[in-house]
């Protein structure tokens, strides 16, 4: 599926409106990264969604609502766990994994007998959400497996050529994907690691919350594949990574945190926080991953992150991506 010409780029809602009630697809921006959406009760957009990002129809797909009393319309028993999170957080970060309603179509949950709700904390997509009678089906708007777009030039990078149109809310604030909190058990799961650090969580939640995201081949939730989320030139885990020559240092480009590596060249590095701050580094994530694409650079190698708040998504992010040996 192909559209000849670029995607427009613009902020008009009555025209992002038109190309979803034709069920076609458009990018839209939110707090974490831009979503390729299309509407959620509509199998012939959720299909051009798959077809767009060449995603596997096993992975499901998160639904967006604008606002928490909307989930009503499309999971039963919502927990007051969830509500408290929300009541707390939301509009934000986060994913709600609840049962499903039939009018969730099982492409839409990948044949899963729950789905994934959220309320994003972007107020051009609020009021592109209240603006329709149907929620949005809407995984981050890159091809599958690939970095995840922040800017509306990003997507228009990736996918220009296969949507007509991308609401252009700015850069994305966070930079990270949601957060996934799984809502139909004893006590929350967490999925996936994303935009919502885990104290926050435990502060609202209890201490007695799950943490599960190990990847599968068969996901519950979004981001949970063995391989997601890699750049096209291999990256490799600083702490897992062979041990590199140092004429192989040379080729390499290096992802630091706040210090920068003695053997690579410095036009070769690019640092996340050079203050050591962890929101920064998230929302820098997925833009630097990018700007490597257009360096000399054979390789990637990626700095240790420190193991709390949002750095655990941000590891979480890069073992995902890094390149696996066969």
């Amino acid at each position: 599926m192909t559209i000849s010409h670029s995607a427009i780029i613009g902020n008009s809602i009555r025209d992002a409106c038109r190309h979803l009630n034709n069920q076609e697809v458009v990018a839209i921006p939110t707090e974490t990264v831009y979503g390729l959406a299309g509407n959620a009760l509509e199998d012939a957009a959720v299909i051009k969604i798959f077809e767009v990002k060449n995603r596997p129809s096993f992975d499901p797909l998160i639904v967006h609502c604008f606002d928490f009393k909307a989930f009503e319309n499309y999971a039963f028993d919502i927990s007051k766990a969830a509500e408290n999170l929300y009541n707390a957080v939301g509009p934000g970060p986060v994913t709600y994994i609840l049962n499903k309603k039939p009018i969730i179509s099982d492409l839409v949950s990948s044949g899963l007998p729950t789905v994934g709700l959220r309320v994003p904390n972007h107020p051009l997509t609020l009021k592109l959400l209240r603006a329709l009678p149907y929620p949005l089906a809407a995984p981050s708007a890159n091809p599958f497996g690939y970095v995840s777009p922040t800017t509306a030039w990003h997507v228009n990078a990736q996918l220009g050529k296969k949507i007509p149109y991308i609401l252009n809310g700015g850069a994305c604030t966070i930079g990270i994907e949601s957060t996934i909190v799984d809502f139909t058990q004893d006590v929350p799961v967490v999925l996936r690691l994303g935009g919502l650090a885990i104290e926050f969580l435990q502060s609202v939640l209890g201490e007695s919350i799950v943490i599960n995201t190990t990847s599968t081949s068969q996901p519950a939730a979004p981001g949970m594949l063995h391989s997601h989320y890699a750049p096209s030139k291999p990256l490799f885990l600083e702490n897992k990574a062979a041990h590199f020559t140092t004429l192989e240092f040379e080729t390499l480009g290096y992802l630091g945190f706040d210090k920068r590596h003695p053997q690579i060249p410095q036009s070769q590095q690019l640092l996340l926080s050079p203050n050591g701050d962890l929101s920064e580094a998230a929302k820098n994530l997925f833009a630097h991953l990018r700007a490597f694409e257009n360096l000399p650079i054979s390789g990637i190698l990626a700095a240790n992150i420190p193991e709390r708040g949002l750095g655990r998504g941000i590891n979480d992010r890069l073992r995902r991506a890094a390149f696996k040996s066969t």
